[in-house]
């Protein structure tokens, strides 16, 4: 798959129906043939993604306690143009469905991408428009299940609540390579307004959905990645400085104000001739100005994962995990938050710790099957859509989750 890709529909667009989407994904898969018969510098790639999830308790996905749920569907379709050698465009189109938190299509990124620079050992250039955001491993590609080792990624690192918010940004990226015998140097810096257009946002960073509504502003990511020989070794260092504005609405309980979130991620990765291990650790600082009815200023959240993928065949992948997440470095188990809130809150939505085995089959080239297995203590990343009352989630649950996905 290419690595980027372009919307022709605009945020908000209405959500087409699944049969909709499945209807489009027919209809273009017979668009590469077409369009590279009239121009090979121009391609289309796309993929449809249906999975279905399964949980003890709490809902995730769209399913309810005990009872499971289709309800996931992408149906993705990606393009791209390179007028010249320096200029490339590209963008992607994706209808996504998840439970009650997504469903609609929208523009997970378009860009223009010069590089103006080219050397046997230098590359360096420029993005501009909705561009990817540079954070830890498996941002960038994300979007494509093909690309990603689970069904879902480390829900510590990668939140799928908040997918947009961390996919991509409007704005200007610069990045640079420097290719030497034994390693690999890539830096990416990207100056972005954070994609906000959400109802989510209030109940997650402010605890309840409120009157008023976040604006952009902007945002400063960078990461540097660090690539040994035949990239058997991988480190990587990704910083941000996430600028938010809540405009009060009418009778709001809070005056406005602005929230800035500094995430920093260190990851590491090793690539063996069967095994591939990866670990990744992150502090998340949040800092809250001027905003009333939230019981701190300022909190410092951690939270890590240890995953090993063995390859068992050509086609098959076995992996294990433990992912670890806690909101509050001061009060990882929750008590304090608890208290402050009445037991509105309950001290299990401070935090949680993952167990995942999952099985990847790759039956053919443009085929995918993905199942996994998670047992759960805590709930501090379950979808608010899907669990609207806190009070009513259940601390320790499992989840299975499964998908079947194919692209062109």
């Amino acid at each position: 798959m290419i690595d980027y890709a372009s919307s022709l529909f605009s945020k908000g667009g209405r959500a087409p129906s699944r049969g909709v989407a499945c209807a489009l994904l027919f209809c273009v898969g017979f668009a590469p043939t077409l369009v590279v018969a009239i121009d090979p510098a121009v391609q289309f790639h796309g993929f449809f993604t249906q999975g279905y999830s399964y949980t003890s308790d709490n809902s995730f996905f769209g399913s309810a306690a005990a009872e499971g749920s289709f309800d996931y569907t992408e149906v993705g379709v990606n393009a791209s143009a390179r007028p010249n050698k320096y200029l490339l465009a590209t963008g992607q189109i994706l209808y996504r469905e998840a439970g009650a938190a997504d469903d609609r299509v929208d523009l997970d990124y378009a860009l223009l991408d010069y590089r103006g620079h080219s050397t046997e050992f230098v590359d360096a250039g420029v993005r501009l428009g909705r561009i990817k955001n540079p954070l830890g491993l498996y941002n960038d590609t994300r979007d494509v299940a093909v690309s990603r080792p689970s069904v879902i990624l480390p829900q510590s690192i990668y939140f799928d609540r908040t997918r947009d918010l961390a996919l991509s940004g409007d704005g200007i990226g610069f990045y640079g390579e420097r290719r030497g015998d034994r390693s690999v140097l890539t830096v990416e810096f990207n100056v972005v307004k954070p994609r906000v257009d959400t109802d989510n946002l209030e109940p997650i960073l402010l605890g309840a959905q409120r009157v008023g509504r976040f604006e952009d502003e902007p945002s400063a990511l960078v990461r540097a990645i660090l690539n040994t020989a035949e990239e058997r070794l991988r480190l990587a260092l990704s910083v941000a400085a996430v600028n938010l504005r809540y405009e009060a609405g009418p009778n709001d309980v809070s005056d406005s104000g602005d929230v800035l979130f500094s995430p920093r991620i260190l990851s590491i990765q090793y690539n063996a001739e069967r095994w591939i291990l990866t670990s990744e650790y992150a502090r998340r600082e949040f800092e809250f100005d001027d905003i009333a009815y939230i019981p701190f200023d300022t909190r410092t959240g951690e939270s890590f994962y240890l995953q090993a993928q063995y390859k068992l065949a050509d086609c098959c992948w076995i992996l294990g995990r433990r992912d670890v997440l806690y909101q509050d470095i001061d009060d990882k188990s929750g008590e304090k938050f608890e208290a402050l809130t009445g037991g509105a809150r309950p001290a299990h939505t401070q935090f949680a710790k993952d167990w995942t085995v999952s099985l990847r089959w790759q039956p053919g080239r443009n085929w995918l099957v993905s199942a996994e297995h998670h047992w759960v203590q805590g709930t501090a990343w379950l979808p608010i859509e899907d669990n609207p009352d806190p009070a009513q989630t259940v601390e320790d649950w499992r989840m299975f989750l499964m998908l079947v996905s194919v692209w062109f």
